[in-house]
């Protein structure tokens, strides 16, 4: 524990070797591969709101910055409308790429709909939920972040065959709108379950080594950078990495999807990319543990004041 996370101070990331089973890793293909291919079948569709004027601004960000089909830019533009909808029409004091991430849609499909994520997870799956509490990667993240940190996200990420570009460099959520220089600690910690094999040839997420200590952010780019470290390792292997550390996921160049999942975990006091409270199924929380609960967000938020 303790060398595991001088590492991670140190360099910036990690990677844990046969965290999972065999036949855990066949449980969790078979239930990531039937969301990916009922959300395929049936992508997330809200109903349309009112178009504003901003909306062409908005639309234009997402272009800029994702490789998105039309199809898939359509539905991002009817959830944002739908979104700003149900908040009363309330606009964004600041431009598109000013807005801090969670406050907007990912791209569901991405990669002109080569690669996909599934999100809202822990309302999808007990099964994958569970893993959100496993020991040996909380007991890191807790190191790291404090007992008392939370979840912010849980999904599906799934590299698409001859998706040959790969993801732009960056840091995470809510590095990307804080002025430089960054914070010396940090604020999040994301870690991969690697459901496949990472290679350097099907999308194995790139870092660069130390990056977390110059306190800066890298510019929003695809390719090669001259420090990166490719995180290969087998299937069942778990990759952590600090928000602060640059990286971004690799093209995939073979001809076989390369699946993984993400978890994204917060310190307390910074708002999570989700409200899990109101997706989940309360049947379902009732059999959750109560470490599991907070990390979702039970007795983790203010309370509501009714009085």
């Amino acid at each position: 524990m303790t060398t595991a996370l001088e590492q991670l101070a140190d360099q910036g990331y990690l990677v844990l070797p046969g965290v999972l089973s065999d036949n855990e890793l066949e449980e969790i293909r078979a239930t990531v591969d039937e969301l990916l291919a009922r959300e395929k079948e049936h992508p997330f569709e809200p109903k349309d709101g009112p178009p504003s004027s901003g909306d062409s601004e908005i639309e234009k960000f997402f272009s800029d910055s994702y490789t998105v089909s039309r199809a898939e830019l359509d539905r991002l533009m009817r959830r944002v409308r739908h979104t700003r909808a149900e908040n009363l029409g309330t606009p964004w004091p600041v431009p598109p790429n000013q807005v801090i991430k969670m406050f907007l849609h990912l791209p569901i499909l991405f990669d002109q709909d080569k690669s996909q994520r599934v999100q809202d997870l822990p309302a999808k799956s007990e099964r994958l939920a569970r893993l959100i509490e496993h020991p040996q990667v909380l007991e890191l993240v807790r190191g790291v972040l404090g007992p008392d940190c939370v979840l912010s996200d849980f999904s599906v990420n799934c590299i698409g065959a001859k998706a040959n570009e790969g993801g732009a460099w960056h840091v995470d959520v809510p590095l990307g709108q804080l002025p430089e220089p960054l914070p010396d600690f940090p604020l999040t910690v994301q870690n991969v379950f690697m459901l496949d094999d990472f290679t350097p040839e099907n999308g194995a997420t790139r870092v660069v080594t130390r990056s977390h200590l110059l306190r800066r952010k890298p510019s929003w780019i695809s390719g090669t950078h001259p420090d990166e470290v490719i995180l290969t390792a087998p299937a069942g292997s778990v990759a952590i990495w600090l928000s602060n550390t640059w990286h971004r996921s690799g093209p995939n160049t073979t001809d076989r999807p390369r699946r993984a999942l993400l978890g994204y975990y917060s310190r307390s006091w910074v708002k999570p990319f989700n409200d899990y409270r109101l997706s989940i199924p309360r049947s379902m929380v009732e059999r959750f543990s109560p470490t599991l609960r907070y990390l979702l967000g039970f007795s983790a938020n203010c309370p509501a004041l009714r009085g």
